[in-house]
């Protein structure tokens, strides 16, 4: 099978690698297509410490091509679209038996992130891959391939909203109007939010509206935090979702949260500095700092069912579509800071 194998950083090549054997409870998975995530970009730069060479993606969708023996063949079958959660869960440690697989505690140590002996990564920039037929998800025959590489995304966005508890009418504000921050927009409006966005992009702010956003401002033409008050008529949002990098935006989030609102940090803060934060107001006004990261199974699961049931069309967010063997193409557009999700096609 062809592999993209990112030997060091910005070092990749495409070559022909054994097809992966599957155990009798795994199924192998002919891939179809898989979206580039900011975390492949990361990757790709260097800006990580895991382990080269490495086969990345991991926002990926395909068929089933091949079925182990010990796989429930009433329940699976050669040729379904599916997906696979892509959490290396341990299935016995606290946080999987609690219902929180994304943090399992034995996943960081997963030869997706280091591996001495080979290759390390999640895979979907190949191919094919090997899955648990447990991890599977299945979408119907009418779900496109570009839809279905959206999953993951959409599950992290799920997992997110999660970690509040919004009601009808509730102001929500949204920093950062990328893929990941968009999607928040149509997950709160199906939430029955009332929704803010905050982007300095003009086109990104009017997609927002034609998204079903209701207000939306540009941080770079004043004070982002007044202008949020001044539209929840002094209060802030009773829930902050920051999709954004940047320290400095993380400690807004918090400013622009509202008294008994929770502020969920979505994106990772990259570069990792210290955010100061008025603890006082945090005690005073009961303000909640949480943050979101990857999908639980049951997140997942949720995002499967919005897009396979048409209640969620992701494509909207597709900036371009590209052929595998074009892959210096493709990650090159996908670090721009203003494209939308990038993806690769492999076969037809």
């Amino acid at each position: 099978m062809k592999a993209i194998i990112l030997n060091q950083p910005k070092d990749f090549s495409i070559k022909e690698i054994n097809v992966p054997e599957i155990k009798d409870d795994e199924v192998l998975i002919e891939i179809k297509a898989s979206g580039i995530c900011t975390n492949d970009v990361r990757d790709f730069n260097g800006d990580c410490n895991y382990s080269y060479p490495r086969i990345g993606g991991h926002e990926y969708g395909g068929i089933i091509a091949k079925i182990g023996s010990g796989v429930n063949k009433n329940r699976f079958k050669e040729g379904q679209k599916v997906v696979q959660y892509i959490i290396d869960d341990c299935k016995e440690c606290f946080y999987c038996k609690h219902g929180d697989q994304n943090i399992c505690e034995e996943h960081q140590n997963s030869k997706i992130f280091h591996n001495p002996d080979g290759l390390s990564g999640y895979g979907g920039f190949a191919e094919y891959v090997v899955a648990k037929a447990e991890d599977l998800f299945v979408y119907p025959d009418k779900t496109s391939f570009e839809k279905m590489a959206f999953t993951e995304p959409l599950a992290c966005v799920v997992n997110s909203m999660e970690r509040v508890s919004l009601k009808y009418g509730d102001d929500v504000v949204i920093i950062g109007g990328g893929t990941m921050g968009l999607l928040h927009v149509i997950l709160a409006k199906l939430k029955g939010a009332r929704v803010i966005l905050s982007e300095p992009l003009k086109e990104r702010r009017e997609k927002a509206i034609s998204l079903g956003c209701d207000d939306v401002i540009d941080p770079l033409a004043g004070d982002a935090v007044e202008a949020v008050k001044n539209l929840t008529q002094g209060r802030g949002g009773i829930a902050v979702f920051n999709t954004t990098a940047i320290p400095a935006i993380a400690a807004q989030a918090v400013d622009m949260t509202a008294p008994t609102g929770t502020t969920v940090m979505f994106s990772s803060i990259h570069p990792n500095e210290p955010v100061p934060v008025n603890m006082g107001a945090i005690h005073s006004y009961q303000k909640t700092i949480t943050g979101a990261v990857s999908p639980t199974v049951s997140s997942f699961h949720q995002a499967v069912e919005l897009i396979g049931k048409d209640i969620v069309d992701p494509t909207v967010f597709t900036g371009a579509i590209f052929d595998y063997e074009e892959f210096g193409q493709a990650i090159e557009l996908a670090a721009k800071p203003d494209t939308y999700k990038v993806i690769l096609k492999f076969g037809e």
